[in-house]
């Protein structure tokens, strides 16, 4: 079947009597033409690379840039004290805030939709995983629960913040999350629906404004809402809270308000947070920054020919 509607996927797993992730595995199945195997091994592929990007992280790099790197760490230690959230919350912060930083000092990451979204998945799914001690299988098919709703939002909609903002990229992941942490904690079908619904309404309208055009601010920070709005959503869904708006419809919705968004609000850092004074600031020292490096390139590139001349 094609993954174009999260109410077909619901119908199919009820009609064929599966979960909603199996659904979601056959089909990726039958559309790359590969085994079961080839699909579970691709899939742990991914949860792996989430894992190793989690362990290796140190806090010590920063971005060429300057504007990243270090708060994970903060953010980390903060956690084993007295955060106001809790330590879980804290921990789900500090993931979120890793995993950014290290797709923004270029470090192995997965995107989850999107490279810029890639602290919302990890964020919400490893300290789980580590707290509740959950089989690795029971994770790889949360993540095929995941991939089955990007699937059907990029489809309906978008996951590029180019195409429809911010909330195409961190709203996308925060759904994908929040439907994972219903799978995970045993909800229906239809409580991952009004999930998935509740949490990419909560960021519906979410502009796309990178701070000098780069991947860091306010990106990196955007991760952690979406790790904490995906959690908020699947517990009010889990008790039972229903979104009023299908789900399929929210999609439509999101994807026609990232039609709507001004250019300057989608990803080409001409307005929002990048039209600040401050972002404007950043964007001219960088500049200035990669111009004196340029010179200073050419200068010693001159004098190389000279001395060898």
């Amino acid at each position: 079947m094609n993954l174009d509607s999260m109410q077909e996927i619901v119908a199919a797993a009820k009609r064929e009597g599966k979960p909603f992730w199996e659904i979601i595995l056959e089909t990726d199945m039958k559309n790359r033409g590969v085994s079961r195997g080839n699909s579970l091994d691709k899939m742990a592929q991914a949860w792996h690379v989430m894992r190793e990007a989690s362990q290796v992280y140190t806090g010590e790099r920063r971005s060429l840039s300057g504007l990243a790197g270090g708060q994970g760490k903060q953010m980390h230690d903060y956690a084993s004290t007295t955060p106001i959230g809790g330590e879980f919350m804290a921990q789900v912060i500090a993931e979120a805030l890793s995993m950014g930083e290290s797709n923004a000092c270029m470090r192995r990451v997965v995107a989850a939709p999107t490279a810029g979204a890639c602290g919302v998945m990890p964020a919400v799914l490893i300290p789980l995983y580590w707290r509740e001690n959950i089989p690795e299988e029971k994770m790889l098919e949360a993540m095929f629960t995941a991939s089955g709703i990007g699937a059907v939002i990029a489809y309906r909609a978008c996951i590029s913040g180019a195409a429809g903002g911010c909330q195409a990229e961190i709203g996308s992941a925060s759904a994908m999350a929040a439907g994972a942490l219903v799978y995970l904690r045993g909800g229906t079908e239809e409580q991952l629906c009004h999930a998935v619904a509740m949490a990419l309404k909560n960021l519906m309208g979410l502009v796309c404004d990178p701070v000098a055009g780069l991947v860091e601010v306010p990106c990196i920070k955007r991760n952690v809402i979406g790790a904490v709005n995906a959690i908020a959503a699947a517990d009010m869904a889990l008790a039972g809270i229903e979104s009023r708006i299908p789900v399929d419809e929210v999609i439509d919705a999101m994807g026609e308000v990232g039609r709507r968004l001004p250019v300057e609000l989608r990803e080409t850092a001409l307005g929002g947070l990048a039209a600040t004074p401050t972002g404007r600031a950043v964007k001219a020292g960088m500049s200035s920054s990669k111009k004196k490096q340029r010179t200073l390139t050419i200068k010693d590139a001159r004098w190389k020919l000279e001395k060898e001349s």
